[in-house]
């Protein structure tokens, strides 16, 4: 069995029966499909299309990184609607079919550092004006659910008495920095988030997500699980550039996936840290990770090695640990994130070596 039906399977089991039926005959409405978390949540549809009972995706993408060639695959599937849309310009009502969508997903927004310095007033406007397009088109419609992704960069750095971080933290943040265009938009949409939710009572979601890695991160995405994954599969050195001891954790894209239904399918407003609590581990250590579950699926034999970035704001306002508390998600969504780093990596290498020249598009 591939390493991606492994984890179609995983997220299937780990949903309880309920929240599975909660999608039955529906139709789910998704921005951003063409992305990292797009990849597994579309072939989680796709996978279990018969089982879930959904009636239809509509899936939207201004497709501004590229068209990955498992999009063009999908589009023979009669369950999808895939349109290239920008979310910033283009009208949802223009789209008949929405008006019928019982689920929202909404992740239409540049998530690497590297790429959202590149083009930070349109991330900026994916978070805001996309996100407040959405709510005002759904704000009086009969939704059962509507996932907004903000992100653990609205805590910033957070101080060490904060770390786990739990999602009272108020967060430290600069508005003006090289990450502002990003952290400061999502804080923001979960302020429009929060007054939708009052006033029109929808059922919004809010996750914030805890360095997901994994099957459908394209490796030259420009974030240091790409990065490493890029050096093994070529063959050359692991390049840190950093001191390499910035701390995190590290989240497998099953886990990602799972918790991040959990949370649309919850059903009111509330927000979640969605990530893995353990075990917290320095870029130094992940480099050493990948070096060796590289040298086993790959006979990899580079080495670690240090250097300083060309990008003079790369490290700036970097945060020098992040690890997640995640009690309320255990509490409230039954929530267990259980693949640990090592063998996160280790299926991430194996599902690149088993699509390098198949439908996986670098």
């Amino acid at each position: 069995m591939s390493i991606k039906q492994e984890d179609m399977n995983y997220i299937y089991e780990h949903l309880s029966k309920v929240e599975r039926e909660k999608l039955k005959d529906t139709t789910v409405l998704i921005t951003g499909c063409g992305g990292f978390l797009g990849y597994y949540f579309m072939n989680f549809f796709q996978t279990f299309e018969q089982e879930l009972g959904i009636k239809k995706v509509i899936a939207l993408d201004n497709f501004m990184l590229g068209n990955p060639k498992w999009i063009d695959v999908m589009r023979k599937n009669p369950l999808f609607d895939i349109r290239k849309f920008d979310i910033i310009t283009d009208q949802i009502s223009d789209i008949p079919e929405s008006c019928e969508a019982d689920y929202i997903i909404h992740m239409a927004s540049i998530a690497s550092p590297m790429f959202y310095r590149q083009y930070p007033i349109e991330t900026l406007d994916a978070n805001i004006w996309g996100l407040r397009s959405l709510l005002d088109f759904y704000k009086k419609r009969d939704i059962k659910g509507f996932l907004f992704f903000s992100s653990s960069e609205l805590y910033g750095d957070p101080s060490p008495e904060n770390i786990p971080t739990n999602e009272e933290y108020r967060g430290n943040v600069s508005a003006t920095g090289p990450r502002a265009c990003y952290d400061e938009s999502k804080r923001f949409g979960e302020t429009m988030c929060g007054l939708f939710a009052r006033k029109y009572g929808m059922s919004i979601g809010v996750a914030r997500p805890f360095n997901n890695y994994g099957p459908g991160m394209k490796i030259n995405d420009k974030r240091v699980p790409a990065d490493f994954a890029k050096a093994v599969y070529e063959g050359k050195d692991i390049t840190i550039l950093s001191s390499g001891t910035p701390t995190r954790t590290f989240c497998y894209i099953a886990d990602s996936i799972t918790g991040y239904l959990k949370v649309l399918l919850y059903g009111k407003y509330d927000s979640f840290n969605i990530g893995i609590d353990k075990p917290e581990i320095s870029i130094k250590e992940l480099a050493d990770i990948y070096t060796a579950a590289g040298k086993e699926i790959f006979g990899y034999e580079g080495k670690v090695i240090y250097n300083i970035s060309e990008d003079k704001e790369y490290l700036t306002h970097n945060p020098e640990r992040r690890c997640p508390d995640i009690t309320k998600a255990k509490e409230k969504l039954h929530y267990e994130p259980s693949i640990e780093v090592e063998e996160g990596i280790r299926r991430f290498l194996l599902f690149i070596k088993e699509n390098s020249e198949g439908e996986f598009l670098w």
